[in-house]
């Protein structure tokens, strides 16, 4: 069994020798981390093939290619995002200087997922990296291939004192979270997200959770219905479904439900022709269990499009459903697959009234053309981040921060955001011992009114 305790020792031992303070040790980490990716370029894309069915151009665009571009927003930003910061300081305390100094946490425990396993796993790596942590990294063994190319890649970049991975099951994540960590960055089910923050509590423990939820979709009467019904479509099938920002339900007005359901039917034929289960280019779902859970939501409702499944290859094909009643089993969970509910609304209060009576969202995806309708979602409800007029491309940017809100997460991260995550900002005053003021010192006496008219 794995010596979990012996290598936090050994990483305890290096972070305090300070050598991650150093900005230029942190670049040689990430463009070493970058020159083995591209390295193994190949290995990874048939590890994601092996695991999930993914053909090459839809793993580089979701997996590389997204790992590539936080590291170069790193290199690029990495010495003035470390750089202390001079901060105002209040006449108060007249001959006094203020500033901010950024510092790594320390020790950092990365865990993550199966859908996209390697973006999830190297993206808040490389901003743990950035920030001058050490980690710990437990990719997920629901895919095996791609976390054993993980391990490979970090072992031949850094020594188990940096940044060590430990492969393996639920005993692993387990015995992992018994350890003492300085910070925990977790990617995974809400279920998973509350045994990890009270795995963390016990050390009082600062987390970052990654979660999930019910996306919703709401498509407006003056919505472009052929553009919106493509981005949703892809967006619902990019890795089948397996993805936690996906559009999880559409709330269309009733003047646009039908013809948007077949439309968005059309355009998955488009995608992958009349027989997705037998396109090379279509994912599968990553196991049997999701398999039998995500078939089983099918009967949810009308089969508009789609509707098969193919037990040997896992495959589902995408299926739009509608008359679906909002208690029906596809409304009670989080899809997680390639099934789309399409529920109707007559007025914008009752779409905002169904969004709000449950969980705040991961995502949520707007299609209209009215500015103030945009105004009034965005005002009126909450969610983690999404889209106007587009899905899941919110998440594919250094530019803003990605994370949920209530049962969809807490905490954010890419670019400089996820520099901050990993971040402690310390706050130093420094005080002049040229002038020292007797007003603060005891006796007070009268000295109420002075503090009345300097503080306030």
């Amino acid at each position: 069994m794995a010596d979990y305790a012996s290598v936090l020792d050994k990483q305890r031992t290096f972070f305090n020798s300070g050598a991650t303070l150093d900005v230029e040790f942190r670049i040689r980490a990430l463009r070493d981390l970058k020159a083995a990716i591209e390295q193994n370029e190949e290995k990874i894309l048939s590890a994601l093939h092996s695991d999930l069915g993914k053909c090459a151009a839809e793993a580089y665009a979701t997996e590389i290619g997204l790992v590539y571009s936080e590291i170069g927003d790193a290199l690029k930003h990495i010495r003035r995002w470390s750089r202390p910061r001079r901060a105002l300081t209040p006449a108060m305390h007249f001959l006094s200087w203020s500033r901010i100094v950024p510092e790594p946490h320390g020790i950092a425990l990365i865990m993550s997922p199966w859908n996209y396993p390697f973006q999830l796993t190297l993206v808040p790596l490389v901003s743990a990296l950035a920030a001058g942590n050490c980690a710990v990294v437990k990719p997920s063994a629901y895919s095996p291939a791609t976390s054993a190319v993980i391990a490979g890649i970090l072992r031949q970049c850094f020594s188990e004192c940096c940044v060590a991975v430990f492969e393996g099951g639920r005993k692993a994540n387990e015995a992992l979270l018994r350890q003492r960590f300085d910070i925990i960055f977790f990617t995974g089910s809400p279920a998973v997200g509350r045994y990890v923050m009270e795995c963390a509590s016990k050390n009082l423990t600062p987390v970052t959770l990654e979660l999930g939820g019910k996306s919703p979709c709401i498509v407006c009467a003056d919505a472009n219905i052929p553009l919106a019904a493509k981005r949703i479509a892809w967006g619902k099938t990019v890795n089948a479904g397996q993805t936690c920002v996906a559009p999880d339900y559409v709330l269309a007005h009733k003047s646009v439900a039908e013809p948007l359901a077949r439309e968005i039917g059309a355009c998955i034929e488009g995608f992958f022709g009349k027989a997705p289960c037998a396109c090379a280019e279509y994912p599968r779902i990553v196991n049997e269990k999701h398999f039998e859970r995500v078939s089983a939501l099918i009967f949810s409702g009308r089969v508009v499009s789609g509707g098969r499944a193919d037990r040997e290859t896992l495959r589902i094909e995408p299926t739009v459903l509608m008359d679906v009643a909002p208690d029906s089993p596809v409304m009670q969970e989080e899809i997680f697959g390639p099934v789309l509910p399409v529920l109707t609304y007559e007025n914008l209060d009752e779409a905002i009234s169904f969004i709000r009576s449950r969980p705040k969202p991961l995502a949520l995806y707007l299609f209209t053309a009215n500015k103030e309708t945009e105004r009034r979602i965005m005002g009126s409800v909450a969610f983690g981040g999404g889209c106007v007029n587009d899905t899941l491309v919110h998440t594919a940017t250094s530019h803003i921060p990605f994370g949920g809100v209530g049962e969809s997460g807490m905490g954010g991260y890419h670019g400089k955001w996820g520099f901050d995550t990993f971040t402690h900002y310390k706050s130093v005053l420094r005080k002049s011992t040229r002038l020292d003021m007797a007003m603060r010192y005891p006796p007070y006496g009268e000295k109420l009114k002075l503090f009345r008219r300097v503080m306030k």
